[in-house]
């Protein structure tokens, strides 16, 4: 799925597994909120990019491309905010996944923004999804010391804009590993993040 032909959001299962598109459709209006604007409501469609799946009728994943959108206010982070809005109780479940480029970090945080990056890392944790690469490094939101994202490239502009958030009960059983830009930066500026689930036996 995409605005582009020539790139997207896409789910490539390898042999032996599953995948069924979740059609999570909805739409969120602010309450006591008396107006004709279109920015007091909103459509899962008006949101980009969101990809609910199940895999292997086991896991419920929501893959994540936050867009600029031409939005001039909820973009990026705003975009995930608004789509809480709408799918918090689809989220509020066990083997749940949600991973992707956020393109956000709590170093942009605004004060004066209810939806900025730590409003959604918060958000997210009251419906019991954590960020792995944090639990497993122990390290603080905005002290990341492994960057996921190079700006054209440059090793001197590095981010940490990608994430893995997982349901408590996986917790335990999952890990993430991050590539490493020696081997990946020549065939992109994100670095792949590999999520491995140890299955219960």
């Amino acid at each position: 799925m995409g605005t582009s032909k020539h790139k997207g959001l896409g789910i490539f299962p390898k042999k032996g597994n599953t995948v069924q598109a979740s059609q999570w459709q909805g739409t969120f209006s602010h309450a006591g909120v008396i107006n004709s604007s279109p920015s007091s409501s909103w459509t899962t469609d008006d949101l980009k990019l969101f990809l609910p799946f199940i895999l292997n009728e086991k896991y419920q994943v929501l893959g994540v491309w936050t867009k600029a959108d031409h939005a001039e206010v909820f973009s990026y982070i705003g975009q995930l905010w608004k789509y809480l809005q709408i799918h918090r109780d689809q989220l509020n479940r066990s083997n749940t996944i949600l991973l992707g480029d956020f393109n956000s970090n709590r170093i942009w945080d605004k004060p004066d923004c209810w939806w900025n990056h730590s409003d959604v890392v918060e958000e997210l944790a009251a419906i019991c999804l954590e960020s792995l690469y944090h639990q497993q490094t122990l390290e603080a939101p905005a002290q990341e010391t492994t960057p996921t994202f190079f700006l054209q490239r440059n090793l001197e502009k590095a981010y940490h804009i990608d994430y893995v958030f997982v349901s408590q009960n996986l917790m335990s059983c999952s890990h993430l590993q991050i590539g490493n830009q020696e081997q990946w930066l020549g065939l992109s500026d994100h670095m792949p993040l590999t999520l491995s689930i140890k299955a219960a036996s």
